[in-house]
């Protein structure tokens, strides 16, 4: 590394100071959502392979629940795997697959963070379904973040199956279809997300670039904040989360209003 190098760091740390001193803790998000995006561009731009972009978006994770951990953050939701993403080819799923799981059982083994997975199970490997049950099981008395892992997540697909449980519960209660229609209301469909009883996201961040959310928890984010970042997942620092929560901060929520 040579000094033009070393010195530009030097700046971004002093910056990234700078800007953290500045921060309003009571204009915290309490509810961040993530959309990490740019692993194969990261990839490809590096010179590296797929897999290894995706292993460096999966490394970049602690380290971000790290800073989140530094604020008032109380939830935070990565999404990690999308349901349109089953259909990539297996070559690179495949391996994927096997990061996913990695990160599940890292994020259970480091004792700062609740898991909850958050997305369609049955469509997941069972191998994959195991291990996250067991990241729940393991964290469910974890006093810290809750850190829900979006995988095998769709948001028109967690509106489907909320519908579907809600018909079900019906059934199960004798309550006839006049009667679910009459009793439907906003309500209720929330309580069968799979984020039912938690505060939707204030904030979304996605990164690469992007500027659309993708079916990111469409229910949720309807009065949710976002903050569209130009860099890839893997090379996304702390600064970079400083402004997002400065930009959070500085905004007025109207709440439709």
């Amino acid at each position: 590394m040579n000094l033009r190098d070393n010195l530009r760091r030097l700046l971004v740390r002093v910056y990234a100071r700078r800007v953290e001193g500045h921060l309003d803790h009571d204009q915290v998000p309490k509810h961040i959502g993530v959309i990490m995006d740019g692993n194969r561009r990261w990839a490809k731009a590096a010179g590296s392979t797929t897999a290894q972009g995706h292993r460096a978006g999966a490394d970049k994770i602690e380290e971000f629940l790290g800073w989140c951990s530094e604020t008032d953050v109380e939830v935070v939701t990565l999404w990690l795997f999308s349901t349109d993403n089953f259909d990539r080819p297996q070559e690179e799923l495949v391996p994927l697959f096997g990061i996913i799981e990695d990160v599940a059982r890292s994020l259970a083994a480091d004792g700062r963070w609740r898991v909850h997975h958050v997305g369609a199970l049955d469509l997941l490997p069972p191998g994959m379904q195991t291990v996250l049950k067991e990241a729940e099981e393991a964290t469910a008395d974890v006093d810290g973040i809750l850190v829900n892992v979006a995988i095998g997540y769709g948001g028109r697909q967690e509106i489907a199956d909320a519908v579907r449980s809600m018909l079900h519960d019906a059934q199960q209660k004798g309550t006839t279809m006049e009667q679910l229609a009459e009793s439907v209301d906003i309500d209720m469909i929330g309580r069968h997300l799979y984020t039912s009883d938690q505060p939707d996201p204030d904030l979304v961040i996605r990164t690469s670039g992007e500027q659309r959310l993708s079916g990111f928890m469409l229910w949720q984010t309807a009065h949710s904040e976002y903050y569209f970042c130009d860099v890839f997942w893997p090379a996304f620092r702390k600064v970079d989360f400083l402004r997002a929560l400065r930009d959070y901060a500085a905004r007025h929520r109207r709440f439709g209003g």
